[in-house]
């Protein structure tokens, strides 16, 4: 039985994939056929009246150094593209993750986002991601007990995370912790370290803010129950996480795994560079998400429902915003300009959350914001 079904979910993901690729084909015939981007460009600067041809890679990418060689004379350093955000700068070629914010599209490793979050465990996609395919059976147990064994922490971590002050923000207890276990360990080992510490470290820091003592990581339960079991179970070991929330949580670990070049992976890409070790790297990128412009952003938009108090406030909210009097957070990204893939997915599972643990009042100051938003 357990052979057919891992039969049946391996057809499921090559149709997948086959229907990627075929929509890659589709799109391609519109423009030009692959090997046709390769070329020149020729420039003719109108201050100095020279003219300079520029290379085009088969991708169509023009280095920017060969930009350099467009100068008005010797006190002039060259051309130079000035660039905030990366908006059309290619600091590196991926596999990895491919966006196409106007249709709204996630892929990893060519696997849309949807077909992931429906068929696939977040350790799986981890591998995926890492690795640039999806694991057997036997890689699957091999990786996942390999993060088990890393889940848990010194003491001396734990000790780090009680002294902070006790208004600490979760997310600068957490930088401080990780940046303690900063090793020179080969890199397999440490991306299973790092996945196995970062909830049980989450966790930790979580318990401190709330006045709980830490509880240790259990062997029995998947990478998502371990998390709620630290949370949730009051050093209980009889403790079982809810099967239904694990597996929200689970889902919402594969969203956010990956999303390109953004501000978190640009710093740890930054640290990287120089040389450091995989911790202060991700500690780089862990502060980088910690800004209300990045991952903090979900903290703004909470703080606004809060600050909005009642259904009731929500026109003077919106006139507000209008006026530029108020900011109104989380409507809105960078990338996607018509809508996220993630929301989609994420709206249906608010609903199965609901279902078990009741709707936040909170909730329905979002749900009439949107309704006042659009109408």
């Amino acid at each position: 039985m357990e052979r057919a079904d891992s039969s049946a979910l391996a057809r499921s993901r090559l149709a997948v994939l086959s229907a990627h690729v075929e929509a890659c084909l589709k799109s391609s015939s519109f423009g030009s056929p692959a090997g046709d981007l390769k070329g020149s460009l020729t420039i003719v600067d109108d201050r100095t009246g020279k003219m300079y041809q520029v290379r085009f890679s088969s991708h169509g990418i023009v280095k920017a150094t060969d930009l350099k060689k467009i100068t008005t004379g010797n006190n002039d350093k060259g051309f130079k593209l000035h660039d905030p955000g990366y908006l059309n700068t290619a600091p590196v070629r991926s596999s990895i993750c491919y966006i196409d914010g106007d249709a709204g599209i996630l892929r990893y490793r060519g696997y849309p986002i949807e077909e992931l979050a429906e068929s696939s465990s977040f350790l799986e996609v981890a591998y995926l991601l890492v690795y640039g395919n999806l694991p057997s059976e036997s890689q699957l147990a091999d990786w996942e007990f390999a993060v088990s064994q890393h889940s848990a922490v010194p003491q001396g971590i734990l000790d780090i995370i009680q002294a902070m002050p006790h208004d600490a923000h979760p997310m600068g207890v957490f930088v401080s912790a990780m940046n303690a276990l900063s090793s020179k360990q080969v890199r397999d080992k440490q991306i299973a370290r790092a996945l196995g510490k970062a909830p049980t470290i989450a966790a930790s820091a979580y318990l401190r803010m709330t006045g709980r003592p830490p509880v240790l990581p259990s062997s029995s339960f998947s990478y998502s129950e371990n998390f709620l079991y630290m949370l949730d179970s009051l050093s209980n070991r009889s403790y079982k996480p809810n099967p239904r929330l694990a597996r929200v949580l689970d889902i919402l670990f594969i969203l956010h795994a990956e999303h390109e070049m953004n501000c978190s992976t640009v710093a740890a890409r930054h640290l990287s560079s120089s040389g450091v070790d995989v911790y202060t790297a991700l500690v780089g990128a862990v502060g980088a998400l910690y800004g209300p412009l990045h991952g903090g952003a979900n903290e703004a938009v909470l703080k606004m429902l809060s600050e909005i108090g009642t259904i009731e406030n929500i026109p003077e909210f919106i006139e507000g915003v209008k006026n530029r009097k108020r900011k109104m957070s989380g409507f809105g990204h960078r990338v996607y300009k018509n809508y996220d893939p993630r929301a989609k997915v994420i709206r249906k599972l608010a609903e199965e959350v609901f279902s078990t643990v009741g709707r936040d009042p909170l909730i329905e100051n979002l749900n009439w914001l949107i309704y006042f938003i659009l109408h």
